[in-house]
């Protein structure tokens, strides 16, 4: 059991990072609209997140280097260079920036569906209390600097949200034949393809593939732990994707058109299985919030660090300057009840045009024997990552044709 805790590193953190506010939302709302029907649409989401970030994983732990170095060192053409270093700074920097304000609300939202509104006056300027509270939190474990702190606390925070959320699963007391069918039976409902693409899009997380190959390095530094890599990835988003699959669950009982997020959910369950469902929603959401506060601002100073040529200490000066910068606009962001709608927009089209360049960046590096040697792809890992890449095609043109109206679909 010692060993077993030892080696379980990264995965969690992964999973701590998609499962945010975002992803409780939008899960909370496929529920609410189709039920069970996309269910099957989380589990492709949990397989194509294992392909991707297990390549991830190997490449940082053979490398010893994080995906932005490996991108500075391996694209030897200086305008592809500058111009893959330039989206990959504005998308997850910048994005990160824009999310992070979503996640501090995200965990106020849970903070304030069990204790209530808290709001400091300063002159003609409100600051929320608990935007504040999660801000300090964050800060106190990111500027500790200390990995191993780092994650545990976060292990813990994600076995807390898990236990939250599946909990509140199993008191709806969901139809077990229903909801099997919905996990095995692939199915397009009427106005269904916008919610397929946001559950797709809120599991393969772009800036996740940067972060876990940087986390790696500093659990593992030799190739002969792979397998611990491995084995720690797989049970994580498995568990990850479980949570996500249990709000998707929890949220099928709710027949009402006025659910928007994971906090009117917790409201709505209270008349129908009391008040222990809300608790428990209510803890999930704010642990979800405070995990991907934490690893928004930590994986945008990873990319930042590397694409720059900065060393990437945890400790070091201008590592904690980029996630300072990050954290501190998200609680501004998040007290000050601005709707940074640009920046997201913005966001949004630059991830989803970034996960096709970045998956396809991994295939190519992937198949590289020169950097990797034995532990390059094999002819499987390649198929699902071509499969893979179509996929997140897909999804890129679905983020533009969201965010720009081109009438693609």
């Amino acid at each position: 059991m010692r060993k077993l805790f030892k080696n379980i590193g990264p995965g969690p953190l992964i999973a701590a990072a998609f499962i945010g506010p975002g992803t409780v939302t939008v899960c909370t709302l496929a529920g609410v609209k189709f039920g069970f029907a996309l269910l099957w649409a989380m589990v492709l989401s949990v397989i194509a997140t294992i392909v991707l970030q297990e390549m991830t994983a190997r490449l940082g732990l053979v490398t010893q280097k994080g995906l932005s170095e490996v991108i500075r060192q391996e694209i030897k053409t200086p305008f592809l260079k500058f111009l893959s270093i330039g989206l990959v700074l504005a998308a997850i920097v910048i994005g990160n920036a824009a999310y992070e304000g979503g996640n501090i609300s995200g965990g106020v939202l849970g903070l304030e569906t069990l204790f209530g509104k808290s709001l400091i006056d300063f002159g003609n300027f409100q600051l929320n209390g608990f935007s504040f509270l999660i801000g300090i939190i964050a800060f106190i474990l990111l500027y500790i600097g200390n990995y191993k702190i780092l994650e545990r606390t976060l292990i813990g925070l994600v076995i807390l949200m898990s236990i939250a959320f599946l909990t509140t699963a199993i008191l709806t007391q969901p139809d077990l034949t229903e909801l099997f069918r919905g996990v095995l039976t692939p199915k397009f409902p009427d106005g269904s393809t916008l919610m397929i693409v946001a559950l797709i899009g809120t599991t393969v997380v772009p800036y996740n593939l940067f972060l876990h190959a940087s986390l790696v390095k500093e659990k593992w530094s030799n190739p002969d732990d792979l397998k611990y890599a491995r084995k720690d990835t797989v049970i994580a988003i498995v568990l990850g994707g479980l949570v996500s699959m249990s709000i998707i669950v929890s949220a099928t009982v709710i027949k009402s058109n006025d659910v928007t997020n994971a906090a009117d959910l917790a409201l709505g369950l209270e008349p129908l299985f009391g008040s222990f469902s809300k608790y428990f929603l209510a803890i999930g959401l704010f642990a979800a919030g405070i995990t991907s506060a934490i690893t928004a601002p930590l994986a945008a100073a990873y990319v930042a660090t590397g694409c720059l040529g900065w060393h990437s200490n945890l400790k070091s000066s201008r590592f904690r300057m980029v996630w300072i910068v990050i954290l501190v606009l998200g609680v501004v962001l998040s007290s000050s009840g601005l709707k940074p709608i640009q920046i997201i927009k913005f966001a949004q089209v630059a991830n989803g045009v970034l996960l096709p360049i970045i998956a396809g960046f991994l295939l190519w590096i992937m198949n590289r024997k020169a950097l990797l040697g034995t532990y390059k792809n094999t002819i499987l890992h390649n198929v699902f990552g071509g499969l893979i890449f179509l996929i997140s095609v897909l999804l890129a043109l679905a983020a533009l044709n969201k965010v720009f109206h081109l009438n693609l679909f």
